[in-house]
């Protein structure tokens, strides 16, 4: 492409000041090209037209009769033209510069592509080199940036103290920093641990319990654990208290001692007349814990001996008492490692038909819905209250006369005014003798009529409603002898 000549250039500031002072201008341009006749070639050859740039040449022939002078409006038109078509030239050149846009090098304006263009923020967020140097390389080997210790592998010694630094200390060479953590005092001992033994009663994981015990520093409060996980075992049920009894086996000699155990018991002991205020069977409870201790060797067997003729408190001797008689029938072939029983949904199914059956047959003799109650939720059985239910009509079915039945039923109500016994598990214990009933009446030949009288009266008593009541199974009069038969007697024939 040539470059533009000085008359070139002094038309396109001429062009330029006609557009600013077109009237004024028109005259000395028109003067000047007279004065300067331009070639059309060196226009056609110094300019690209918007047509070139779109791959195609094209020659303007600007001349009118051979004369540029007779018609200067359209060759300063054409000039203008040109010049924009150059500026836009440069324009696009620029911006495809960093894409790979180019012409080809034999000026034959066809643009190839090579690669989609970017955003400028990308552009300018991008850290590459422009003049392509490098070898894609990491800077300093991957040793820097920002969040960056060192090249990969670089393993650090330890650091050797300088005797000649100024900042030297004598002292600084034996110097060993710790995490010191304060004891626990008084204040905050029962606000800490009392979370982690309730979670503990949730979950049954004694290692987890000895992990965040030893994350405190207990100091002389060690001795504490053991009174208050019994202090609320107390409170609790009967499951609950079998795990505290195994969180204290399980807990002496990794967290605590056996001098930490008995100064717990001993504490035990001397507020039993407090812990009898809100738990009324402390005494009792307090003495199965340490007889359980003692069977489990966290305790010394002598414990229980050297309170003889020490104790003046009659709840401390009513406990020690109650330790003994078990270490007795210990002896005698009762486990204490199962004093408290297991937990209502490990016990296989079959004891608990029992102890269901056992809780009825002592409810009949001695008439206690309130000791009946009690018994029922110890057995931590809320899911198996429907054979309860089950157990109790049976035994209304089987029973001789009209007191078993009102005594069940006045039970079954009692459990139902205090939802011990849910709706489900009642409708549920009255299904199954409703499925069964067909063999009950085998052994009970009376089963049908005794169990709609129940039902009757169950209703009536709002324990069950009125659909419960129509579901009840009834077994049709069989009529030997026909009203209209004169007495005679109707054989059946097959």
């Amino acid at each position: 492409m040539k470059m533009l000549s000085a008359e070139l250039l002094t038309l396109l500031d001429l062009t330029f000041s006609l557009k600013l002072f077109p009237q004024t201008m028109a005259t000395e341009c028109e003067a000047w090209l007279n004065a300067n006749p331009v070639e059309a070639d060196d226009l056609s050859d110094s300019f690209i037209s918007g047509d070139e740039e779109k791959g195609h040449t094209r020659k303007i022939d600007n001349e009118i009769n051979g004369n540029w002078i007779s018609a200067p409006t359209s060759s300063i038109q054409e000039a203008r033209l040109k010049a924009k078509a150059k500026r836009r030239l440069r324009k696009n050149s620029s911006r495809d510069s960093g894409r790979g846009d180019s012409l080809s090098d034999n000026s034959d304006g066809v643009r190839v592509h090579t690669a989609p263009p970017t955003s400028p923020k990308s552009k300018l967020m991008d850290r590459k080199s422009r003049l392509g140097k490098g070898r894609g390389l990491p800077k300093k080997g991957g040793a820097g940036g920002k969040g960056v210790w060192g090249t990969p592998g670089e393993v650090y010694d330890v650091e050797e103290v300088d005797v000649k630094d100024p900042n030297y200390d004598d002292d600084q060479a034996s110097c060993v920093y710790e995490t010191v953590v304060l004891p626990l005092d008084e204040n905050y001992f029962e606000r800490t641990v009392t979370p982690i033994v309730q979670e503990y009663f949730e979950h049954g994981d004694t290692n987890e319990v000895a992990e965040l015990l030893r994350e405190l520093n207990l100091g002389s409060m060690r001795s504490g654990v053991p009174m208050l996980a019994v202090s609320l075992a107390l409170e609790a049920k009967a499951s609950h208290r079998e795990l505290t009894s195994r969180l204290l086996s399980d807990l002496c000699g990794k967290v605590l001692s056996r001098a930490d155990v008995e100064g717990s018991f001993d504490k035990l002991l001397r507020e039993l007349p407090d812990l009898v205020l809100d738990t009324p069977g402390a005494p009792q409870l307090v003495g199965q814990f340490i007889a359980r201790a003692v069977a489990d060797d966290i305790l010394s067997k002598t414990y229980i001996e050297s309170y003889k003729g020490k104790v003046d408190c009659e709840h401390a001797r009513a406990a020690l008492d109650r330790a003994v008689v078990l270490l007795k029938m210990n002896r005698g072939g009762l486990r204490i490692d199962n004093l408290w029983g297991t937990g209502g949904g490990q016990r296989p199914v079959n004891q608990l038909i029992k102890e269901v059956n056992l809780l009825l047959k002592e409810y009949l003799l001695s008439g206690d819905t309130v000791e009946a109650e009690r018994c029922l939720k110890e057995l931590e059985v809320p899911h198996f209250h429907h054979e309860f239910v089950y157990e109790a009509i049976v035994m209304v079915l089987e029973s001789k006369g009209d007191r078993a039945l009102q005594m069940i039923l006045q039970l079954l109500k009692s459990l139902w005014k205090s939802t011990v016994i849910t709706v489900d598990q009642m409708r549920r214990g009255f299904e199954r003798i409703y499925m069964d009933i067909a063999e009950i009446n085998i052994d009970v030949p009376s089963a049908y009529s005794l169990l709609e009288q129940f039902v009757d009266k169950s209703f009536n008593a709002g324990i069950i409603d009125k659909k419960r009541r129509d579901l009840c199974p009834c077994r049709g009069r069989k009529r030997f002898i026909s009203e209209g038969d004169g007495g005679h007697l109707k054989f059946e024939i097959y």
